[in-house]
């Protein structure tokens, strides 16, 4: 298992009105983050804050390439980020315990946060495909490059955290600073995580190691 410190790169926020920072998503040009009562999205190049959605969005957010979908208590709303329409819901997993969310493979994937566990969901119907444990709290959820990662924040620590999809085993591991939670987390595809703050209301972005043949 390869074991480092995550590398920051730039701390964004604490944005004004945001009391907390939730789910987070990149839909290839702004990063969505669910702050409770509003989705917000800035440009994450300028940090400059681009679009507001008024809508209940307390856990993970998630962007397919088309829509949004975002956690709200016990249910996952589908959500058209043009006009704010909300064009279906399923019900969550997690019994209201759902913390991430992110798009991959035609499935949508679910943290459950003290049940230490990570879903596989029909975005259509609502059930549950698959089911991953893991040994600790999860956060957020992201995919990238075929690797499953997840933030997880217990015990006043926080990581990044990579883990094998089939056993659940800890592949690799960042830590993050003290006092930087994780709550949401997303990738941006390339060499960036974007990371929920939880209630520093920020999202820090963080560097994606690269891959090497001792880390696969």
């Amino acid at each position: 298992m390869r074991h480092a410190a995550a590398e920051i790169i730039r701390e964004y926020g604490p944005f004004p009105g945001v009391e907390c920072v939730h789910g987070v998503s990149f839909d290839g040009r702004r990063v969505w983050m669910a702050t409770g009562p509003q989705l917000l999205a800035f440009d994450p190049d300028s940090g400059d804050m681009l679009s507001s959605l008024n809508m209940a969005a307390d856990a993970g957010t998630a962007f397919d390439g088309e829509h949004l979908f975002q956690i709200a208590e016990a249910v996952i709303r589908k959500i058209d980020p043009k006009t704010c329409e909300v064009l279906a819901t399923i019900p969550a997993p997690g019994d209201g315990e759902d913390s991430g969310l992110a798009w991959a493979e035609g499935a949508l994937w679910v943290g459950q946060h003290r049940g230490r566990k990570i879903y596989q969901v029909d975005p259509e119907t609502g059930t549950v495909l698959r089911t991953i444990e893991t040994d600790r709290f999860v956060t957020g959820v992201t995919w990238v490059d075929g690797e499953l990662w997840h933030g997880t924040w217990e015990n006043d620590e926080s990581e990044v955290r990579r883990i094998d999809p089939s056993t659940g085993e800890v592949l690799e591991r960042l830590d993050m600073p003290t006092g930087a939670g994780v709550t949401g987390l997303e990738s941006d595809g390339r060499d960036r995580f974007f990371c929920g703050g939880g209630n520093s209301a920020t999202v820090r972005s963080i560097r994606r190691p690269k891959r090497t043949e001792a880390t696969t």
